[in-house]
């Protein structure tokens, strides 16, 4: 057997959902053809006759699947450093986004940039994601909140695959928030369904999302969302049970959503009714920080149904300026009492299941290649460590 490039003495974590916990191999290797994970197993079980163009010695390193951020609001303009002040002198998340502030506030400056200023200032955050072994990455639109600037956001996400070596998810998020130029909820997501079938068309949106919550969308909304979604035969997902218990995770399920994320209210039910409908919980542990959430996802709750979590970052300019999805790892077992098998899957494998994607987030044969390389001792390393970037080489596609 034939590879372009095989990476040997590695110790490898597959997260091979057929083996127990990280799916671990020692004395392991890695070969790729043609983008893809033609062998992933123990060294000694490589193929009888095997050869590869190009063979690297790892020297008993770490490798995971390449890592995947499966919810960021990467793409905006501005920022919200002034909030920040607010929520320093008090305020609360709720109180400025009454008051003007919050997502609003980033809709104005985000329709103020062109689409190529949008891709310029999200590289920057992009590349600090990268460096941490990042190879797909969600990207929510949402801070247009008007068809123009929807689509100049969705069009400045899918760029940025084309200006760096990585997978661009996009997810249109236009039940965000109520524009300014808006009174009526209902006409403004009147404009939200209607935009959908034409972004499907265009294919700038791979999945359809919204924020189902007091200062938000109600439920009743939400579904009327989700419903013309389905229309478009775009796949849904849902902010849920953030700041108060509406019940999203629940309604997330009902509608088939690929997941459910925030969940930091949802109940027993909710995370019930995710785990049978295959929901994925994301977990973003670096809002709950900076908004001082004193209430935390019921952990528990996910443990005892089976319902499958992820972690991601959130970068968005308000409740969660993160560029670093290994600190939101560490935040996720702190803050949250995640496990570190649960945290690492929560990158990998789970992410890839909160995107609906099959061919990333393990280390198995006909996944596509994508690797995290890590100067490590035991993969605990990777969540315990704060401010610390052990990543020796990210591979995306075999390369």
């Amino acid at each position: 057997m034939h590879f372009d490039t095989i990476w040997l003495n590695a110790r490898l974590a597959t997260l091979d959902p057929s083996r127990e916990g990280l799916g671990i191999v020692e004395g392991g290797a890695v070969a790729a053809r043609d983008g893809k994970i033609a062998y992933s197993g123990t060294q000694s079980g490589l193929p009888a006759g095997w050869d590869a163009a190009r063979r690297i010695e790892l020297d008993g390193r770490w490798v995971t699947p390449g890592l995947i951020d499966c919810h960021t609001h990467i793409i905006h303009g501005g920022n919200r450093a002034h909030e920040f002040e607010l929520r320093l002198a008090g305020a609360t998340y709720e109180e400025i986004a009454r008051a003007g502030g919050g997502i609003v506030s980033t809709v104005k400056a985000t329709r103020a940039d062109d689409e190529d200023a949008l891709v310029k200032s999200a590289l920057h955050r992009l590349d600090h994601l990268l460096v941490e072994g990042v190879t797909t990455i969600e990207v929510k639109s949402g801070y247009g909140l008007d068809t123009d600037t929807e689509k100049r956001m969705l069009r400045a996400a899918r760029r940025l695959g084309k200006e760096r070596a990585v997978e661009i998810v996009t997810t249109f998020l236009g039940a965000h928030a109520l524009p300014p130029e808006f009174t009526d909820k209902e006409k403004y997501i009147d404009l939200v369904c209607a935009m959908i079938p034409e972004l499907a068309s265009e294919g700038l949106a791979d999945a359809v999302d919204a924020f189902c919550e007091g200062i938000a969308f109600s439920p009743e909304q939400t579904a009327r969302v989700f419903d013309a979604a389905r229309a478009a035969k775009l796949p849904v997902k849902l902010h849920a049970d953030q700041l108060s218990n509406l019940h999203g995770a629940k309604l997330a399920a009902d509608h088939g959503a690929l997941s459910a994320d925030h969940l930091e209210y949802t109940d027993e039910e909710g995370a019930a009714a995710m785990a049978k409908n295959g929901t994925v919980a994301v977990m973003l542990p670096v809002a709950a920080y900076t908004i001082r959430e004193k209430q935390f996802p019921p952990i528990d709750h996910f443990r005892k149904h089976g319902t499958a979590m992820a972690v991601a970052t959130d970068c968005n300019p308000g409740s969660s300026p993160a560029t670093s999805l290994l600190m939101t790892m560490n935040m996720a077992a702190t803050l949250f009492r995640m496990t570190v098998d649960e945290i690492i899957a929560g990158v990998t494998r789970n992410a890839a299941k909160a995107l609906g994607r099959t061919d990333i987030g393990t280390l198995e044969a006909g996944k596509r290649c994508d690797l995290a390389i890590w100067e490590i001792e035991r993969p605990a390393e990777l969540v315990y460590r704060i401010g610390f970037n052990p990543l020796y080489q990210r591979v995306w596609n075999g390369k």
